[in-house]
């Protein structure tokens, strides 16, 4: 059996105030020293990833995300628990992390590098191609201190990943600096993970979990809550960011093995929903460019101030391909009475590129689930596109070109 990249058991660490630093010395050679206060920040954190797997870390902030980072690359000892590593981690934690604001950004590579591990003849053999991805011109021989937060970002990435490491692990630094670094950035690490390296990264970006990994691993108040396919928990804790005092949250395994994640108030429930072809036949086959009408049928259970219904497409890796309400669209239902039942019809061009997609539906106050959220509904439908007359193409949008060729 491959032995795991990383384990991490029991993991736990709290932060303790002593009082006197004496009290604090003997707690290190673990003599009696009762602490002033503890708080815990991370607890019982436990899991395996195998050579080459991708894993999300996902959690509100303060949920313990960064703390777990720092424990696996060794710059925070656990309290409790332990983490065994196989392999060369390379790790972008936060912004300027190990780099001196006084060294130039060439020095910072200098001493970074250093502190990874490599020669310093590797990091001079190393050194033009890491200049030429940060891509910051003149700057790189000017101190860190006049540097914007994209440019240290830029240089902290590429020194860290200027050698395919055995284990990758990113911060939400990434969310720091220009769309164009972003998308080179993340084409570098979808490249080392097509390479075998694994993956370990933390990210608010739902299609950047979904995109890049195997699972992903959610974090609630320092608890791991959930560890699975990253459409089923990132549809648990979007539910979970909109969870209130009086609300439900149900998770249900359907007869095709896929998760649903209900939650709300129940105040308005969606009784069914179907998609339509152009003669009001309910269809689960759809032909890209196919006029299609999205039907829900909603029932109020309590008179309701304000009613907005929402819907989103996604492909079958969760990541949304549309996503309207009718907040947006300016048809907010208000005053709706006790026991009313409404039906909403969406009707839209199938635009889609060939694959399976699924709806998820939202029944709120506004424009947002996080406020009054009656009953959010992921995988409530399922359907498939197919390609049956048009010529062929990639992707996930179908959007035909006229293509003019001049001579």
């Amino acid at each position: 059996m491959t032995q795991p990249v990383l384990d991490v058991d029991n993991l736990g660490k709290s932060f303790r105030t002593y009082g006197s630093e004496w009290s604090r010395v003997l707690s290190w050679f673990g003599l009696p020293s009762a602490a002033l206060t503890e708080r815990w920040v991370l607890r019982h954190v436990g899991f395996r990833i195998q050579p080459g797997e991708a894993v999300g870390i996902v959690g509100q902030n303060g949920a313990g995300k960064s703390t777990l980072l720092k424990l696996i690359t060794g710059t925070l000892r656990p309290t409790t628990g332990s983490v065994r590593v196989r392999g060369r981690i390379a790790a972008i934690l936060e912004l300027g992390m190990g780099m001196n604001p006084e060294f130039t950004g060439r020095q910072n590579v200098h001493h970074v590098a250093g502190l990874m591990g490599f020669s310093h003849s590797q990091i001079d053999a190393l050194m033009p191609e890491i200049e030429d991805f940060a891509e910051i011109g003149t700057y790189f021989d000017q101190p860190l201190r006049v540097y914007s937060s994209g440019m240290q970002m830029r240089v902290a990435f590429s020194v860290a990943t200027a050698v395919k490491p055995e284990i990758l692990i990113v911060d939400e630094a990434l969310s720091v600096g220009d769309a164009y670094f972003q998308h080179k950035s993340f084409d570098r690490i979808r490249a080392y993970r097509e390479a075998g390296t694994t993956l370990l990264i933390v990210s608010h970006d739902r299609s950047a979990i979904q995109t890049l990994c195997d699972r992903a691993i959610l974090l609630e108040r320092g608890a791991q809550v959930k560890d699975g396919p990253p459409e089923e928990v990132m549809d648990y804790y979007n539910a979970l960011l909109a969870e209130r005092e009086g609300q439900t949250l149900e998770v249900r395994r359907q007869d095709n093995g896929l998760v649903q994640t209900i939650s709300g108030s129940f105040e308005a429930t969606v009784e069914d929903v179907a998609l339509l072809n152009h003669r009001g036949d309910p269809v689960e086959f759809v032909n890209v460019g196919e006029e299609v009408t999205l039907r829900l049928k909603v029932r109020a259970h309590q008179a309701i101030p304000r009613l907005v219904m929402g819907y989103m497409i996604k492909d079958r890796l969760g990541q949304t391909m549309f996503g309207t309400n009718t907040f947006h669209t300016e048809q907010i239902l208000e005053d709706v009475a006790e026991g009313s039942s409404i039906t909403y019809s969406a009707a839209f061009t199938a635009n889609l590129g060939p694959g399976s997609y699924s709806v998820a539906t939202a029944l709120v106050s506004s424009d947002t689930h996080l406020l009054n959220n009656y009953e959010w509904r992921d995988l409530a439908l399922l359907f498939t596109v197919s390609n049956q007359d048009k010529p062929y193409f990639i992707g996930t949008a179908w959007v035909p070109p006229t293509i003019r060729i001049e001579r």
